[in-house]
C-alpha cells in the first residue's frame, strides 16, 4: 500500500500502533514545529567571488528553497537533460540533482574602501555571475516566463542592463563566456525563425525499439539517465538542442551570429578571443546512453571569418568500460600561453584500466591553423588528467591518475621539449588528506586565459589543511627550484578561515572567516615579516586581519548547539572520526537520544581511510536531519564509514566493514556518556540510504532508520555501483549481499523510506524504494513509504523539505525517543 501524502497528525496516529493504514490521499504537505521551520527557511550564507584583479568581491546569496509550484513546472526529459520548453531553461543542475537555485541577492564590496553596493536584480530567476578578465563587468543569465535573458552588470556602479534581442539556449551549458580580455561574449542562442516544436499529436508514433547485434563491450550503470525513448524524443532533442553561436558586444549591445546552427554541446573560446573549439552532437541518437556519449564532430570556428577547421569525428561511445574512457581523441582544451593551440589525449589501452600497457595515454598538441599534424608532447603511464599552465611557456604541470591504486602524480614539464621527462613534483595517494599539497592558485592573463599565479620562481598553493584535529585551511608558497613549500597563512585552530584570492595591493589577500558562533565574513589580511621558529605546519609569516564585511547571524538560536570532533578506532585498528552535536540546553553527563548520519566512502588503504576530514569550527547550519537537534536529539554526524581494500575487490567485505564502522561509532558515542544506547536512530541519503537499510537489516545497534533516495537492489545496477567495477555476472554474491531487498524478511526494526518521484540519478530510480517497501510490508515489517512529488535525487521544494523534516521527526520520536 502506498501512502503518498498524509497530515502529520495522521502519521502520528499511524505510527503509534506500529502499522500502516491509508491516510487522506489529497492532504496538504505536513510541516514541522515552528522552531524547526524557522531555521529551515533561514537564508544561507552568501558565496564569495573575487574579481580577477582583486579589487571587488561579489557576494551571491541563493534562494533557500523554491516553492513546489516552481518545482512542478512541466519539463521534457531529453537524453540526460531536463528542459522546460516554455522558456528553454534547465529544470535540473548539470549533475541532474535538482532545480538550479535562483539568486536572491548580489552585493558588490570594494576591497580597498569596504563600500558595499546592492545590485537590483530583474524580475525572474537570476543565475550566478561571471567576471570579465579586467573585473569591470559581470554577466548573468535570467530566466523569465518565455525566455532566458542575458544581463550585464557594471562592477563600479552595480547597475545592470539587459542585452536586447538575446534569447539564450542553456540546454548543454557553456552558454555564456567571455571572449579574450575585452568586452565581447560568446553565447549560445535559440536559432531565429526555428518554428514550433515537433508534435506527435499526443499519440505515440511507434514503439521504443533498441537492438544489440552481439558486439562486446561494457556500458556503465551511470551512463543512463532520462534517455530518449522514441523517434519523437529524437526530434525534440534535435529541436531544443540546436543553437546559434553569436558574438555579443556588451558595451554597444550588438549581436553578431557566427557559424552554422548545430547541436553544440561544448564550446570553448581560445585565448586569442577569435578561435572557438566546438563539439557538436550528430545523429543517430542512442536510446541507451545520455548525450555525453553521443557521436559528435569536433571543430574550431574562426569567429571573424566563420570558417571551420575539422579536428575529429567521434562515434557513439555506448560501449565504454566501467571506470574507463572512450577511445579516440578526448579532453580537448586550449593551451593558455598560445593564441590558439589545442591539447588533448588519446587512450592507448582501449580506454580500459584492465588492459596492461606501458602507457595508458598519449597527449597531443595542435596549433592553429590546424593544417599540419598534431605533435605528441607526452606519454603517461596512467590516465592523463590535464595540464595546469603557468605564464611561462616552459613551465607547466601535468597530472596523471592511477585508478587502480587511487594514486596521483604531478610533473613539471616543458611541453615544447617533449623528450624531456620533466620533474616529479608530487607522488601520493589521491585519498591522502594530511599530506595533500593543495591546489594551485590561478590568475588570469590580460586575454582572460587562466594560468598558475607566479611571482619570480614561486607559485602558490591553497588547501583544506586536513589534520588529526580537523581542517585548517592554508596558503603556501612553492619554490620551483627546490620544490619546497613555505606556509604563508594557516587558519587558527579556533576558526575556519579559507583563502579567497590576492588583493591588487602587494602582500594582501582575502579570506573567508567563520567559527562555530561567527557567521562567514570576508577579511583582508596583510602579510608581515617572516618569523623564525615556526612550528611544523604553522605559518612562518605573521599577518594582520581587517574585517571587510559584517554579515549577521540569521539563526542565533542555533548557537546554543555545541559540537566537537571525536576520534576513535574500528575493531581492526582503522582510525575513525565523527562530529558530535549536542542539543540546546544539553548538560554534561545527561544521556540523550541520538541520530547517526553517514555516507560510506571507498579507500584503497587504511592509512588514508582513517584520516580526519571536516572541521568542528565551521559556522553551524542545520540541514534537515540536523534539525532534530532542536527536538532534543544528539547528532553523530558524518561518521567515518570507510570501505577499505583493493578497488578491484573491496566490496567483497562491504557488509562486514559497514557493521564494524557502525559499531565503533555507536560504542564511542555511548562511552562518552552523551548518548543513550537504547535510543539511537540512523539515517543516510543515496549510498547512505543503502547503508541505513543494511544496518537496520543486519544489526541491532539502532532502534529505527530513515533512508532517503537509496538503491536497495544492486542487481538493478548490474554494471557497477560506487567503486565496485565488476558486473553482477562477475560478482553475483557481492551484489546480492549488498542488497537489503534480499534481506527484507530480516527488517523488523522500523524503517522509513523517502524518495523523490522524479529521481533520475542512475541506480536510485524511485522503484527502488517502492519495491523495498513492498518487500518489508509483505514480510510483516514496520515501514512507511513517502514519495515526494516532482522531486529529483535531492529534494528542492520548500514543501518537500518541510514534509521530510516532519516525517523524520515523527518517525524518530515514535520509534527512538519514545520507544518502549
Amino acid at each position: 500500500m502506498l501512502i503518498r501524502r498524509t497530515t502529520l497528525a495522521s502519521a502520528v496516529a499511524v505510527a503509534t500502533f506500529g502499522l500502516l493504514v491509508a491516510g487522506p490521499a489529497l492532504a496538504d504537505y505536513a510541516k514541522p514545529p515552528e522552531a524547526l521551520l524557522k531555521v529551515l527557511k533561514a537564508p544561507p550564507p552568501p558565496m564569495p567571488s573575487l574579481d580577477p584583479t582583486g579589487q571587488r568581491l561579489l557576494l551571491t546569496t541563493a534562494q533557500t528553497y523554491p516553492s513546489i509550484a516552481r518545482v512542478a513546472q512541466p519539463y521534457l526529459k531529453l537524453a540526460g537533460v531536463r528542459l522546460e520548453p516554455k522558456n528553454r531553461s534547465r529544470h535540473d543542475t548539470a549533475g541532474g540533482y535538482g532545480i538550479p537555485a535562483c539568486v536572491a541577492d548580489f552585493t558588490l564590496v570594494d576591497v580597498a574602501g569596504g563600500r558595499s553596493t546592492t545590485v537590483t536584480l530583474p524580475q525572474g530567476c537570476a543565475g550566478g555571475a561571471q567576471w570579465s578578465a579586467d573585473g569591470r563587468h559581470f554577466v548573468f543569465q535570467n530566466a523569465v516566463d518565455t525566455s532566458v535573458q542575458l544581463w550585464v552588470g557594471d562592477a563600479a556602479t552595480g547597475q545592470v542592463k539587459q542585452v536586447p534581442g538575446v534569447q539564450l539556449n542553456p540546454i548543454f551549458g557553456n552558454t555564456v563566456q567571455w571572449l579574450g580580455g575585452g568586452q565581447n561574449l560568446l553565447v549560445k542562442l535559440v536559432p531565429a525563425n526555428q518554428g514550433p516544436a515537433p508534435s506527435d499529436g499526443g499519440v505515440p508514433t511507434g514503439p521504443d525499439a533498441q537492438e544489440s547485434l552481439g558486439s562486446s563491450g561494457e556500458s556503465s550503470t551511470y551512463e543512463a539517465r532520462d534517455t530518449l525513448t522514441s523517434v519523437h524524443d529524437e526530434k525534440l532533442f534535435a529541436y531544443y538542442g540546436a543553437s546559434q553561436l553569436a558574438v555579443v558586444d556588451t558595451i554597444h549591445g550588438t549581436v553578431r551570429p557566427v557559424g552554422p546552427v548545430a547541436i553544440y554541446n561544448d564550446v570553448n573560446a581560445a585565448p586569442d578571443g577569435v578561435h572557438v573549439l566546438t563539439e557538436s552532437i550528430k545523429p543517430p541518437f542512442s536510446h541507451a546512453v545520455t548525450y555525453q556519449r553521443f557521436a559528435n564532430d569536433v571543430a574550431v570556428l574562426d569567429t571573424t571569418t566563420g570558417r571551420t577547421s575539422a579536428i575529429a569525428s567521434l562515434p557513439l561511445a555506448d560501449r565504454v568500460p566501467v571506470h574507463g574512457v572512450p577511445e579516440g581523441p578526448r579532453g580537448f582544451d586550449w593551451r593558455s600561453t598560445d593564441p590558439a593551440t589545442l591539447v588533448y589525449a588519446e587512450a592507448l589501452d582501449k580506454g580500459d584500466w584492465k588492459v596492461n600497457v606501458p602507457h595508458r595515454d598519449r597527449v597531443l598538441m595542435w596549433k592553429a591553423p590546424f593544417t599540419g599534424k598534431p605533435v605528441q608532447i607526452a606519454l603517461t603511464a596512467q590516465r592523463f588528467e590535464g595540464i595546469a599552465w603557468s605564464a611561462d611557456p616552459a613551465v607547466s604541470f601535468l597530472y596523471e591518475n592511477d585508478e587502480n591504486r587511487h594514486w596521483m602524480q604531478t610533473r613539471i614539464v616543458d611541453v615544447d621539449q617533449p623528450r624531456q621527462e620533466g620533474r616529479l613534483l608530487w607522488d601520493l595517494s589521491s585519498d591522502e588528506r594530511y599530506a595533500a599539497p593543495g591546489n594551485f592558485v590561478f590568475t588570469r592573463l590580460a586575454n582572460g586565459a587562466p594560468v598558475v599565479r607566479r611571482e619570480g620562481n614561486h607559485v602558490f598553493l591553497r588547501g583544506q589543511g586536513a589534520s588529526p584535529q580537523g581542517d585548517r585551511p592554508f596558503l603556501d608558497r612553492l619554490d620551483l627550484g627546490t620544490l619546497k613549500s613555505e606556509r604563508l597563512f594557516r587558519s587558527s585552530a579556533d576558526a575556519y578561515e579559507q583563502f579567497l584570492g590576492f588583493s591588487e595591493a602587494p602582500g594582501r589577500f582575502l579570506t573567508w572567516h567563520q567559527s562555530v558562533i561567527d557567521p562567514p565574513n570576508a577579511f583582508v589580511r596583510t602579510l608581515g615579516a617572516a618569523e623564525a621558529g615556526a612550528k611544523d605546519g604553522e605559518a612562518r609569516f605573521a599577518s594582520t586581519a581587517t574585517a571587510l564585511t559584517t554579515l549577521a547571524d540569521p539563526t542565533p538560536e542555533v548557537r546554543q548547539i555545541k559540537k566537537q570532533l571525536v576520534t576513535y578506532k574500528r575493531a581492526d585498528g582503522v582510525d575513525l572520526s565523527f562530529t558530535l552535536y549536542t542539543p540546546p540546553g544539553y548538560k554534561e553527563g545527561q544521556r540523550v537520544p541520538a541520530i547517526l548520519y553517514a555516507y560510506p566512502a571507498d579507500f584503497a588503504n587504511a592509512a588514508q581511510a582513517g584520516q580526519v576530514s571536516g572541521s568542528q569550527q565551521t559556522f553551524t547550519r542545520l540541514q534537515p536531519y540536523r534539525l532534530m537537534l532542536l527536538a532534543g536529539y544528539a547528532i553523530i554526524d558524518n561518521a567515518s564509514f570507510p570501505i577499505v581494500g583493493d578497488p578491484k575487490s573491496a566490496y567483497d567485505t562491504y557488509l562486514e566493514q559497514l557493521e564494524a564502522d557502525a559499531k565503533a561509532a555507536v560504542d564511542k558515542a555511548v562511552d562518552m556518556g552523551v548518548v543513550d544506547r537504547n535510543r539511537i536512530g540512523v539515517t543516510g541519503h543515496s549510498h547512505g540510504g543503502l547503508m541505513t537499510a543494511n544496518l537496520i537489516a543486519h544489526t541491532t545497534l539502532f532502534k529505527a532508520g530513515v533512508a532517503t533516495s537509496g538503491s536497495y537492489n544492486k542487481t538493478f545496477t548490474p554494471f557497477g555501483f560506487q567503486n565496485e567495477r565488476r558486473s553482477v555476472w562477475q560478482a553475483q554474491d557481492v551484489y546480492l549481499k549488498a542488497s537489503p531487498f534480499f534481506y527484507a524478511d530480516k527488517i523488523k526494526l522500523p524503517l522509513l523510506l523517502v524518495h523523490g518521484e522524479d529521481d533520475a540519478n542512475p541506480g536510485t530510480e524511485p522503484f527502488q524504494s517502492r519495491k523495498l517497501y513492498q518487500a518489508i510490508r509483505g514480510n510483516g515489517g514496520t515501514t512507511r513509504l513517502v514519495m515526494l512529488p516532482n522531486e529529483p535525487h535531492w529534494y528542492t521544494a520548500l514543501e518537500s523539505n518541510e514534509q521530510l523534516v516532519a516525517e523524520m521527526l515523527n518517525w524518530f520520536d515514535t520509534y527512538v525517543k519514545n520507544a518502549k
